[in-house]
């Protein structure tokens, strides 16, 4: 349900996937090497440096604004928002502030009701990220922190959107959307930590706006905002007002925490960046290729492989699973289309998501193989999981992953023989193991024929056809007939 009283707001800060910094030429693979070795006087802000503008990074950050439908203003310029914190090696961070690259745009959601809803941008502006603070220490010896240059000055767009979510379930669906559109856009890269950023606004109606700073995950907007919708509520059931303030959001535990009260914009006193020239680049749109972005790919497997509509939305939701998932049905496969959006969009993703595993660890030829012999009836569905099992569980301790055949044959999977006497003496064994059940179904609940359905699938293991096992359960039973 759709509580008209939360109104939420995010600011997403993507990381560019640019090879060099925005202002300068060092290198932004840093994640793997030692702390401030990717630094240089530009991205240190030492005196008498001049900045050099990135172009590709302006490139990618004119894809998004054409990719989100936003409108490129004829000229923006950069500005420096002055603030002193640690990590701003040069007391002041160079953004976009009232001249933005770009305004407008929308990013399209399923909404609470389940309605398509069109959640509208404010604007999207370029800017470089600060460092990084490593929290050293304990409470015993003493704790202090760190400072690590390595990330800044790489380059940043931020996505600011207009308060018009409704719930943390629509602002988490946002972010999945967002997030789907600038993978399949390659402007950044979604497996390095921290290449997506969020800050998310939320107030109840009439209440001060609060905001949440540090989620680091998907889920974490989620989960921030729930925690912070039950905090404000409580708040004023107790004839408390709610301070407009910035918090925190504490992973590890679930909860925000309070950190200062709310800057206004001119605490920061932005002025225009002295070292850098307007940018007029509106005519740059025109030569602007896009992909085949979510939606339209969504559309392609309702209308090219017969995918339900919930299916093809979980199978284009990542640009990797939409993929793999072309690559199953390639070729002589189209066959398998149908089976192979139910088993990855539900089976395969419900398992790798168990595992913490991503779709990389899944090999599309033998996960095919797999497809194969469940088409083909040799195995049934039960014995499909369980075959599926063993292949993520050989690949997640590094060992040599079996074929689907090998794996059927080594642990006798395959589905036994239609042989009614050897399925009816399996039904007999079971009524006999539970009279309950019995009873139940002679009671008139009819759920008693799918336990012990259930109950015969054990004991063959799943290797029967449970069709015919379900049909000949009913005949059997419709013997003892039931009371109504």
């Amino acid at each position: 349900m759709i509580d008209s009283d939360i109104v939420v707001g995010l600011e997403v800060h993507c990381q560019l996937d640019t090879k060099s910094k925005l202002f300068c030429g060092c290198s932004t693979d840093y994640r793997n090497d030692g702390p401030n070795t990717h630094v240089c006087p530009v991205c240190l802000g030492l005196p008498g440096t001049m900045p050099v503008l990135n172009r590709r990074a302006i490139e990618y950050a004119m894809r998004v604004a054409k990719a989100l439908n936003c409108t490129v203003i004829p000229e923006s310029e950069f500005s420096r928002k002055n603030y002193f914190y640690p990590d701003l090696d040069k007391a002041y961070q160079v953004t976009q502030y009232d001249k933005p690259l770009a305004e407008g745009g929308y990013v399209e959601i399923e909404g609470d009701d389940g309605k398509e809803r069109k959640i509208q941008l404010t604007r999207i502006h370029v800017e470089e990220d600060p460092g990084r603070l490593v929290h050293m220490g304990n409470a015993e010896r003493g704790r202090y922190s760190l400072v690590d240059y390595n990330r800044a000055g790489i380059p940043l767009i931020e996505i600011v959107s207009e308060p018009e979510m409704r719930s943390p379930k629509e602002a988490r669906k946002f972010l999945n959307k967002l997030r789907a559109t600038l993978e399949y856009l390659g402007v950044f890269d979604p497996e390095k930590e921290g290449s997506l950023r969020v800050d998310a606004n939320i107030s109840l109606r009439g209440s001060e706006r609060v905001e949440i700073k540090n989620i680091t995950s998907y889920k974490g907007v989620e989960r921030a905002l729930t925690f912070e919708v039950t905090r404000q509520k409580n708040q004023l059931r107790r004839g408390l007002k709610v301070d407009r303030e910035t918090r925190h959001y504490l992973e590890a535990r679930g909860i925000t925490q309070s950190a200062r009260s709310k800057e206004q914009e001119n605490d920061y006193r932005y002025f225009p960046e002295p070292d850098l020239r307007p940018l007029r680049v509106q005519s740059w749109v025109k030569d602007i290729v896009l992909p085949e972005l979510p939606d339209a790919r969504r559309e392609r497997f309702v209308r090219q492989y017969g995918c339900s509509l919930n299916h093809a939305r979980t199978l284009t939701g990542e640009l990797k699973m939409a993929n793999f998932f072309e690559a199953v049905v390639a070729g002589e496969k189209t066959g398998l289309c149908t089976l192979a959006a139910t088993w990855i969009a539900d089976t395969l993703a419900g398992e790798l998501n168990y595992r913490s595993m991503g779709i990389d660890a899944v090999d599309a030829k033998k996960f095919t193989g797999l497809l194969d012999l469940l088409k083909a009836g040799t195995i049934t569905d039960k014995s499909g999981v369980e075959v599926l099992r063993v292949m993520l569980d050989e690949r997640l301790k590094g060992e040599t992953v079996e074929t689907p055949e090998a794996i059927v044959s080594r642990l006798n999977l395959a589905k036994t023989t239609d042989d009614e006497d050897a399925y009816i003496a399996v039904i007999s064994e079971v009524i006999d193991e539970n009279p309950k059940a019995l009873e139940d179904y002679k009671a008139g609940k009819r759920g008693a024929i799918n336990f012990l359905v259930g109950q015969a699938m054990k004991k063959t293991r799943g290797r029967a056809d449970p069709d015919m096992l379900n049909r000949l359960m009913i005949a059997i039973l419709d013997k003892y007939g039931a009371v109504t």
